[in-house]
């Protein structure tokens, strides 16, 4: 039986390794992931092949499969990206820093929310946990977990623009920020 997955996994590597290359390599910025990602893809399919019930299916399938760990991939690079790593403030890069300075305390305003969206955007924020991981930790289906995370992110955002005043590059990377009750927001009142 398992000769018989390990066949039908080398002809779907077959069939489909080129173009999940070319998929995957056109929507990452960054080319030295690519060999990654596309092996971490062929792990999953392997893994959930015997799920795929009509093969008339299986492109399909495999571009989700796809689709999914580039995803997970961005969501991960984003978490590590909103983690700040200690060598922007070695660099004295004064742009890196008031992102520091801001994201330093996104935490205590996730926890601070109401307790539903709290829970839901630490589990998939600060610990990167898929929404599905969300939706079974907290009891409740994938959609309310998107929901709930979606929610939270809106009302950090929220407050953060209530309460600052950001100045952002041509990216849209934080460069500076300062209060917004300074001298030059109560000037353009």
């Amino acid at each position: 039986m398992a000769e018989l997955v390990d066949l039908h996994v080398n002809a779907v590597w077959e069939m489909f390794s080129a173009k999940v290359r070319a998929f995957i390599a056109s929507r990452v910025s960054d080319q030295s992931f690519v060999d990654d990602l596309v092996q971490e893809v062929f792990l999953k399919i392997h893994l959930h092949l015997g799920e795929v019930k009509e093969s008339a299916r299986l492109p399909g399938w495999v571009f989700t499969v796809a689709n999914h760990t580039l995803a997970d991939h961005y969501r991960k690079k984003k978490i590590i990206a909103s983690s700040i790593v200690e060598e922007p403030h070695a660099q004295g890069d004064p742009k890196d820093c008031a992102a520091c300075e801001i994201a330093d305390g996104l935490e205590g305003m996730a926890r601070a929310l109401p307790p539903p969206y709290a829970k839901a955007i630490m589990l998939a924020d600060f610990e990167g946990l898929s929404f599905a991981e969300v939706a079974k930790r907290l009891f409740i289906s994938v959609s309310e977990a998107k929901s709930r995370v979606q929610r939270a992110r809106r009302m950090i955002r929220d407050s953060l623009m209530r309460c600052c005043h950001f100045v952002f590059d041509r990216y849209g990377t934080i460069i500076d920020y300062h209060p917004a009750h300074c001298c030059c927001c109560c000037n353009a009142s």
